[in-house]
């Protein structure tokens, strides 16, 4: 069996060298920054942020693929008492519960992809109801109109970010730690990892798996085809003094948006009696980001009273085309660019064609590409 080549040691990457090795091939990744991980690297102490707030989904494959292999735990626990600190952002006021109308729209398991979710959730449960639905789907969508896409991509986000039990969970220590575990399990089955090495052409030998972002990877392929619509998405990190009261989660219904205050299940992300909050706010166009800051600070003032004054760290970043595929009216994510590229080349990450809400995506297509290289290696 040839050896396979993998570029790039994010989730997708690691995925990928992972089921390639397990399967009987030698396995070279390389990453080219320092340290693995890519948009799942979490900043070093004092506050380890992750870019953008993260979540695992346990209704996914991805979940019972790290449990089998013991890389899941641990996990950070939430608190009973936080639950009853999830906020609503709607009219303007924060309110402990969200309209009864989102329970029945979670209720409809699918939704057609030739309409958009606006029209099919009014059908359903009004217009008010379904701008609600629209903008809460946003914490797995990081779009700033999901009610614009197709029913089917936002309502499978939705009906997901919205399960009760809840079906997000974190792993403790940031995504870093997951990182590591599934690092040093790749190097007990013999994946070469090479960080640092920035991999410019494509290998002449294949097969190979590229994990990049969708952009370099059409770059690397020199095939401008590779394109998908994305997102962009401010991200805010804010450490306060921490202070009884403040909101777990501040959810808005008005518009698109997510604060989220992840020491409340892990309180290890921050030194002691620190809050660490990140945020998500989809943006429309590079002129709407101060209007969309000012929303943000305007959020924070109701769920986190006199934060600015508490404010230990403040960083804001503008993330274009990092938080996954989204799909219009009439497209799926079949529609996406093809995991399989001909030739021994294989695509894998969260905007080529697989399914999934968040990171699944990028773990359907890291199995999908390291089985293809598989067989490619074999014959």
């Amino acid at each position: 069996m040839r050896p396979v080549t993998v570029i790039g040691g994010g989730f997708a990457g690691l995925v990928a060298a992972i089921t390639a090795a397990e399967a009987g091939a030698g396995v070279t990744l390389h990453e080219a920054h320092q340290v693995l991980g890519g948009r799942a690297r979490t900043a070093q102490p004092p506050y380890r942020t992750n870019e953008g707030p993260h979540a695992l989904y346990n209704g996914g494959p991805h979940w019972r693929w790290l449990k089998r292999r013991g890389l899941l735990e641990p996990l950070a626990r939430l608190p009973v008492r936080e639950v009853l600190r999830v906020r609503y952002h709607r009219h303007g006021r924060l309110h402990r519960l969200p309209p009864l109308g989102l329970f029945r729209l979670a209720a409809h398991r699918t939704a057609p992809a030739g309409t958009d979710f606006r029209s099919w959730a009014t059908a359903r449960v009004g217009a008010e109801t379904a701008h609600a639905a629209a903008n809460y789907a946003a914490v797995a969508v990081y779009h700033h109109d999901p009610g614009g896409l197709s029913a089917a991509f936002t309502q499978e986000r939705f009906r997901r970010a919205s399960k009760v039990p809840p079906e997000a969970h974190y792993p403790q220590g940031g995504w870093q730690s997951l990182i590591d575990r599934m690092a040093a399990y790749a190097r007990r089955l013999g994946v070469a990892i090479r960080t640092g090495e920035r991999v410019t052409e494509l290998p002449p030998d294949r097969p190979v798996v590229v994990a990049t972002a969708l952009e370099a990877a059409g770059r690397l392929l020199g095939d401008q085809s590779l394109t998908w619509p994305g997102t962009r998405t401010l991200l805010m990190d804010v450490a306060l003094e921490r202070r009884p009261g403040d909101a777990f989660v501040v959810s808005d219904l008005d518009a698109p948006g997510w604060i989220e205050r992840f020491t409340a299940q892990d309180p290890g992300l921050a030194p002691e009696g620190v809050s660490l909050i990140q945020a998500q706010f989809p943006l429309a166009s590079m002129a709407a980001r101060e209007a969309t800051l000012r929303r943000a600070e305007s959020l924070l003032d109701q769920g986190f009273p006199d934060w600015r004054q508490r404010t230990l760290m403040r960083r804001e970043h503008t993330a274009v085309n990092c938080t996954g595929a989204v799909d219009p009216v009439d497209r799926t994510w079949r529609d996406r660019p093809a995991v399989d590229r001909g030739d021994g080349v294989y695509l894998a990450g969260d905007r080529v064609a697989a399914p999934g809400v968040l990171s699944e995506v990028s773990y359907n297509s890291a199995v999908r590409a390291a089985r293809g290289a598989v067989r490619t290696a074999a014959r």
